[in-house]
């Protein structure tokens, strides 16, 4: 059984995704220890090459270090079907970035939202009404994500077999180039999703 498998993606993969990612991350191993790597993988992406094979940027790195989190070893990468596919959660920075993933895999609608996009709908479920399997193992730490991940996407259906849209306060604005204030700003945001995000794959 694979690990339940997060791609953060943005425009450059360097600001926004990577601190997406890694926060998340440092959410789960907080409540997993060493387990949280072999039952989850967070990886990221750009829809752009600028940046590909490059560490994130000083501000997110800071920002990451500063909340406890470990920015060693990441490179930039551009998103690519094979990233998708191997995916069982997406989460965009913009809804831009959804539509470009939807453009390379249309059959992942189901599991790609914008990140606040994502963080809104988990905040209206009663988790505890879903029946979510135990994250006991790996196997069921995979099976729990999957489930989530629908129930989420559920609670975006327009009750006539398609899906809300995404709401305009959902995404995220790219601090690239900015003081280290405004990366603190997307990182509280991103946190806003991926503290309850490691909370409910963990349960």
């Amino acid at each position: 059984m694979p690990p339940f498998t997060i791609l953060h993606v943005c425009v450059g993969n360097i600001c926004r995704s990577p601190m997406a990612e890694r926060l998340l991350a440092l959410g789960l191993r907080k409540r997993l220890g060493d387990e949280v790597e072999t039952r989850y993988l967070n990886h990221g992406a750009g829809t752009g090459s600028w940046h590909v094979g490059q560490p994130m940027s000083e501000g997110a790195s800071r920002i990451v270090t500063d909340r406890g989190g470990d920015p060693a070893g990441f490179l930039a990468r551009r998103v690519s079907g094979d990233l998708v596919d191997m995916s069982d959660l997406v989460l965009t920075a913009t809804s831009e970035q959804v539509e470009h993933i939807l453009d390379l895999r249309p059959e992942a609608a189901s599991r790609t939202f914008v990140l606040g996009e994502f963080g809104r709908l988990l905040a209206q479920l009663d988790l505890a009404g879903l029946d979510l399997p135990p994250a006991v193992d790996d196997v069921t730490a995979y099976a729990r994500g999957v489930a989530l991940v629908a129930a989420v996407d559920a609670a975006r259906s327009d009750g006539a077999g398609g899906r809300l849209a995404s709401k305009g306060v959902d995404n995220l604005p790219d601090p690239y180039g900015m003081p280290d204030r405004e990366f603190a700003r997307a990182a509280d945001r991103i946190e806003v999703t991926v503290v309850p995000l490691a909370e409910a794959l963990v349960g």
